[in-house]
């Protein structure tokens, strides 16, 4: 599964991404915006796609997450 929802009323949730490989690299970006691992991440009214890229070595996979503010 690559792609989550979640809902939430506040203006900003701590964005935390773990991989099971301590070797793997994680970036989160919300549109172009990177937001570093572990960071606050604002949200707009309605639907804020973040893009989670897992790589590890020549592998990675990109993970979808919805974030829909009420």
């Amino acid at each position: 599964m690559t792609e989550y929802t979640v809902t939430t009323s506040n203006n900003s949730n701590k964005v935390t991404a773990v991989a099971a490989d301590e070797n793997a690299t994680i970036e989160i970006s919300k549109g172009i915006v990177t937001i570093e691992n572990g960071s606050q991440a604002t949200w707009d009214v309605g639907e804020n796609v973040l893009t989670v890229k897992v790589t590890n070595g020549s592998a990675s996979r990109t993970y979808t997450v919805t974030v829909t503010k009420e």
